[in-house]
């Protein structure tokens, strides 16, 4: 793959990772997704799996240019270029916007989320009643971390370790948001205050974590995904909609549970008519990217 790119193809790499950045900062919305419907997935899952130390043997008895092609470098490098820029220009908006206008943001992403859900469950094709049964295993997992209570948060460095452990295995499946794991350990708002100010000691440890769960985590996904596709697929769809109740715009804030409310039973101002706009713009923006990836001369 990476012989026959352009950089023109590695420019469209950097504007999917930055796609992939902006969902990860959100809780609910999984930059997994966003790969999956870009058509990278596959190939960014094979990628982490390379990351081996046996590719040290390969730079030093082969040099630099054959470790640079077996470890896909230039793909890599491209995406998390992309991610990191997203991520650092994104973070303090986000978070302004998530504490001003929670109602029009949610939206938005449910409908991200929503779409995202018809989009893998149609790439798995001819259902039986066994994927059935792996897609409500992952619903009801999914739907069981909804209704914890969000840990507490905690800004000790091997908690935040950890935590940017958890949230990278989520970060690279579809429909779990890495974001959403950090608000479950109540790691979120450190992290994301981290971010926009720029705290390298916070950023660095997180990442640290990040980078060790994804090796640790990357060769059994792509062993899930090779053998077992469509269950691991059907359990995927499930955990994405487990996690809907979690975004819905409009719930109570609350220490216990999602406590989810119809727009016209919501205490304070709904915004529904706008809100129901921003929700239809994530819809079609799944659906106009899943159109562009069917594309043959897609990049």
């Amino acid at each position: 793959m990476e012989n026959t790119r352009k950089p023109i193809d590695y420019l469209w790499i950097v504007l999917k990772g930055m796609a992939m950045g902006a969902a990860d900062v959100v809780p609910g919305v999984s930059g997994g997704t966003i790969a999956f419907i870009s058509g990278i997935y596959q190939e960014l899952v094979e990628t982490i799996a390379r990351l081996r130390p046996s590719l040290l043997l390969v730079l030093k008895n082969e040099g630099i240019k054959a470790f640079w092609k077996a470890s896909n470098a230039s793909f890599l490098l491209a995406l998390l270029s992309g991610i990191a820029l997203s991520i650092a220009s994104l973070a303090k908006g986000i978070s302004w916007l998530l504490e001003h206008q929670p109602i029009l943001v949610w939206s938005f992403f449910f409908g991200l989320m929503l779409a995202s859900c018809w989009h893998i469950y149609r790439s798995v094709g001819l259902w039986k009643t066994s994927l059935y049964l792996w897609l409500f295993l992952g619903t009801i997992m999914a739907g069981s971390i909804n209704f914890l209570p969000e840990g507490a948060a905690s800004s000790s460095m091997l908690y935040l370790f950890l935590s940017g452990a958890l949230a990278s295995v989520a970060m690279i499946l579809p429909g779990i948001s890495g974001a959403f794991i950090l608000v479950l350990l109540g790691s979120y708002a450190t992290v994301l205050t981290g971010v926009h100010e720029r705290n390298i000691t916070i950023v660095g440890v997180v990442g640290l974590g990040a980078v060790t769960g994804l090796l640790s985590f990357s060769s059994l996904l792509k062993w899930m995904l090779t053998r077992f596709q469509h269950q691991t697929l059907a359990v995927l769809v499930g955990f994405m909609l487990g996690a809907l109740p979690k975004i819905w715009p409009w719930k109570y804030p609350s220490d216990r549970a999602v406590d989810v409310l119809a727009p016209w039973n919501f205490p304070l101002e709904s915004q529904w008519p706008m809100a129901l706009c921003l929700m239809l713009l994530g819809i079609f923006l799944i659906l106009g990217l899943e159109r562009l990836a069917q594309k043959p001369d897609a990049p």
